[in-house]
């Protein structure tokens, strides 16, 4: 593959929506990226399982949102066999050394790093991007993970120039607020994984494929 500037951006999928897409295009733009990669955790640890669609489902929803934009969800945490982000980001800059990867994260996701399984050796395993969510900024820049991670933070007016950072690296994004949420999306319809089953995937990154019954 080609050298590509690739940011990384985790969760659930539970469903993919447009507010997952309309960030990934923000971040690309003000990242100069080429490409988002959207990582579909087929278990993320500090959710609960229940409510939790397939890992099929979630694919075909994020396939389906992706359409059409510089954006590859994809599975490879199952093909890594990773569960934990540390392990996962390790296992994906050795399969793909050529390219500069990027960590995207919500604001809401930042409150909570400290939790997160060897969140120090995140930060140094690639620059991490910031996107500011409404109600939790403010925890966020409180956070514990924050008062370690403050004395490598970089102005987002030198976004573009990430790949130029030594990690450990933090850039916070504003981002306009999104009203759009998988909870909602659940909320209104329960069953909405269901119209994706027997639907043929075929992973966007790894380009493996994805049967429904290998689905958790």
């Amino acid at each position: 593959m080609d050298m590509s500037r690739v940011g990384l951006l985790g969760g659930s999928f539970n469903p993919a929506h447009g507010g997952h897409r309309a960030i990934s295009l923000f971040a690309r733009r003000a990242l100069g990226l080429d490409e988002v990669w959207w990582l579909v955790s087929p278990g993320n640890p500090l959710k609960l399982q229940a409510g939790m669609a397939p890992f099929h489902a979630r694919m075909a929803s994020a396939i389906e949102q992706a359409r059409r934009a510089p954006i590859k969800p994809t599975g490879i945490e199952r093909e890594l066999g990773t569960r934990y982000t540390v392990d996962t980001l390790r296992g994906i800059v050795d399969r793909y050394p050529a390219h500069d990867f990027i960590w995207l994260m919500g604001a809401d996701n930042l409150a909570q790093f400290d939790r997160w399984k060897d969140w120090r050796e995140i930060a140094r395993i690639m620059p991490i991007a910031v996107i500011a969510r409404p109600g939790y900024d403010n925890a966020a820049m409180a956070s514990p993970a924050m008062a370690w991670l403050q004395r490598f933070v970089h102005d987002a007016t030198d976004a573009k120039d990430w790949t130029d950072w030594r990690p450990p690296a933090l850039v916070p994004l504003r981002f306009r607020p999104d009203p759009r949420s998988a909870t909602l999306l659940r909320q209104s319809d329960p069953h909405w994984h269901r119209r994706y089953a027997g639907r043929v995937l075929r992973d966007p990154v790894t380009h493996a494929p994805i049967h429904a019954e290998d689905s958790p």
